[in-house]
C-alpha cells in the first residue's frame, strides 16, 4: 500500500473496536488484542498475519527504546521504594502538614518543572507524589490527570524539548522555512496559538488549587477517596502490579539518606537528559534512566543491601511494570495495523475538501485530534498532518508566514495532544496511569471531560480566528 492508499472505512474499525471494547470491558489488553485480530482478518492477512504484524510493529528501534525505558523506570521505582526514598520524600513533604490543595499545586509544579520528557514526567511525578497524595486522600485518577496534563502539553509549548525539535524538523523545506533556525523560529512563534496545550496546563493548576471544582467522573472519584478512603475504584486494575507497589524499605528501623537514594539519582537523570539535549540535540532519556539505575544499585550495595536483594528488587520492578508494557505492545501493534490499512489517509481524504483559509486551523485541529485518538500517537499525527496542512496554509497565505500558518502549525500540535489525552491507546496516557498506579480506563474516563472542555474552547478560538481573518 502506497503513502496515499487506504482500505476506506474498514481501516477505522480496528482502533474503533479497541476503544469501544476498552471502555466497555475496562480491560485494555484484551480489547487491544481482539482489535488486532479483527484488523488482521479485515486486512485479508489471515491468522498468520497477527504474529507477522507483531514482529513488524515491535521489531524496531522505536519500540525497543520505550520498552527499555519502561523496564529501567520500573527498576528505579522499585529501588526508590526498597531504599525508603519514596517514603522519605513523602515524609519530607508531609512534615510541612500541607493541605490537599497545596499538595495538588506541588504536583502541578513538579509536572511543569520536568518538561524535557513527556515519558519521564508522568512516571516520575506520579511515583514520587503517590504516597503524599494517598495520605491527603486524593484519588489516583486525580493524580494521573495532573501527571498526564502537565507532560505532553508542557513538552509541546517549550521550544527546547524533543517535541519542538521534531515538529521543527517536519517544517524544514516548507515554503520559506529553509533550515533548522527558520523552523525553530516559526515553531516558537506558533506557541501562543497552541490554545489546547496552554489552556490544559492552566486548567490543571485551577483544578489542583480548587479555584475550579472537579466535575464529571473525577468528582465522583474524589468523593469516593475523601469519604470512603478508597483511592482506586473497587474492582479496578491499577496499571502497576503488587510486585512494585508492595515493596517495603529494606531497613525496618531507619530510612536511608534521601539525598543519596533519591535526589542524586533524579539529578543524574535530569543532568544527562538535559545535557545530551544541549550537546547532542537529542535528550537521551532512556540512557539517563539506565545510568540512574546503575548508580542507585551501587549506592544500595555500599549502604549494606545484599546483591541478591538488589537483584530481586530489580526483578520485582520489571514484573511490576509489565501491565503497562503489555498495553504498549498491543498499542504499537494496532498503530502499525492502522498504518498498513491507511487509517490516517482515509480520515484526511474524507475531510480535505472542506478546507479553506478561515476553517483551516479549526479543521486541522479536529482532524489531528481524531487521528491521534484513533492511533494513540501525537508524533505520528504530527508526521502525517504537518506535510499536508502547513503547505495548504502557506498556499492560502501566498507563501508568507502569517497568522493562518502559525495557527495551523499550533492546531496540529495541540490537536495531536488533545486526541492523545482522550485515547486509551496513547503511550503517554499509559505512562500516566503507570505513575499514578491507577486503572488505565479509569484515568482516561475521568480525564476526557476536562480534555473535552479545553478542546471545545480551543476549537471555538480557532473558528473565531478564522472569522476575524
Amino acid at each position: 500500500m502506497d503513502g496515499a492508499s487506504t482500505l476506506g472505512f474498514i481501516s477505522v474499525l480496528p482502533p474503533l473496536i479497541a476503544i469501544v471494547l476498552a471502555f466497555w470491558t475496562r480491560d485494555t489488553i484484551l480489547s487491544l488484542g481482539i482489535a488486532c485480530l479483527v484488523g488482521v482478518f479485515l486486512a485479508g492477512e489471515g491468522l498468520l498475519g497477527f504474529p507477522n504484524l507483531m514482529k513488524e510493529a515491535l521489531g524496531n528501534e522505536s519500540f525497543s527504546w520505550i520498552f527499555l525505558l519502561e523496564i529501567f523506570i520500573g527498576i528505579l521505582i522499585a529501588f526508590f521504594q526498597r531504599t525508603g526514598a519514596i517514603q522519605s520524600f513523602a515524609d519530607l513533604v508531609g512534615r510541612r502538614q500541607a493541605s490537599k490543595k497545596r499538595i495538588g499545586i506541588t504536583t502541578w509544579f513538579m509536572g511543569l518543572f520536568v518538561f524535557f520528557s513527556d515519558y519521564f514526567s508522568p512516571v516520575f511525578v506520579g511515583s514520587t507524589m503517590r504516597k503524599v497524595t494517598d495520605k491527603a486522600k486524593m484519588s489516583r485518577e486525580k493524580l494521573a490527570y495532573i501527571c498526564d496534563s502537565t507532560s505532553a502539553p508542557v513538552s509541546v509549548i517549550v521550544p527546547i524539548t524533543g517535541w519542538a525539535v521534531f515538529i521543527s524538523g517536519l517544517l524544514i523545506g516548507l515554503g520559506p522555512i529553509q533550515n533548522e533556525a527558520d523552523a525553530l523560529d516559526v515553531f516558537t512563534k506558533s506557541i501562543p496559538f497552541n490554545f489546547y496545550a496552554v489552556l490544559s496546563v492552566l486548567l490543571v493548576g485551577l483544578i489542583a488549587s480548587g479555584i475550579i471544582k472537579d466535575f464529571g467522573p473525577m468528582r465522583k472519584a474524589e468523593e469516593r477517596a475523601h469519604k470512603e478512603g478508597k483511592l482506586v475504584r473497587d474492582g479496578s486494575t491499577p496499571l502497576v502490579s503488587k510486585e512494585l507497589t508492595n515493596i517495603k524499605p529494606f531497613f525496618n528501623d531507619r530510612l536511608l539518606s534521601i539525598a543519596w537514594n533519591f535526589f542524586l539519582p533524579v539529578l543524574l537523570i535530569i543532568t544527562i537528559a538535559v545535557g545530551t539535549y544541549i550537546g547532542l540535540g537529542s535528550a537521551k532519556t532512556m540512557e539517563a534512566f539506565l545510568a540512574a539505575v546503575i548508580f542507585l544499585g551501587i549506592i544500595m550495595r555500599i549502604q549494606g543491601i545484599p546483591v541478591k536483594d538488589i537483584m530481586d528488587t530489580a526483578l520485582n520492578g520489571i514484573k511490576g511494570i509489565m501491565p503497562a508494557v503489555m498495553i504498549l505492545v498491543f498499542a504499537y501493534t494496532i498503530n502499525a495495523l492502522s498504518e498498513q490499512m491507511g487509517t490516517a489517509n482515509y480520515l484526511i481524504q474524507t475531510t480535505e475538501t472542506w478546507l479553506n483559509p478561515g476553517l483551516l486551523p479549526a479543521i486541522t485541529f479536529l482532524l489531528a485530534a481524531v487521528i491521534a485518538f484513533s492511533t494513540g500517537t501525537s508524533w505520528g499525527t504530527f508526521g502525517i498532518m504537518i506535510p499536508i496542512a502547513v503547505p495548504l496554509a502557506l498556499g492560502f497565505a501566498g507563501g508568507e508566514i502569517d497568522t493562518v500558518v502559525l495557527a495551523t502549525i499550533a492546531a496540529v500540535a495541540g490537536g495531536g495532544v488533545f486526541g492523545d489525552h482522550c485515547s486509551p491507546l496513547s503511550d503517554t496516557t499509559i505512562l500516566a496511569s503507570t505513575g499514578a498506579a491507577v486503572d488505565h480506563i479509569d484515568h482516561v474516563r475521568t480525564q476526557i471531560p476536562y480534555s473535552m472542555v479545553v478542546g471545545i474552547i480551543g476549537l471555538a478560538i480557532y473558528l473565531g480566528l478564522g472569522l476575524i481573518g
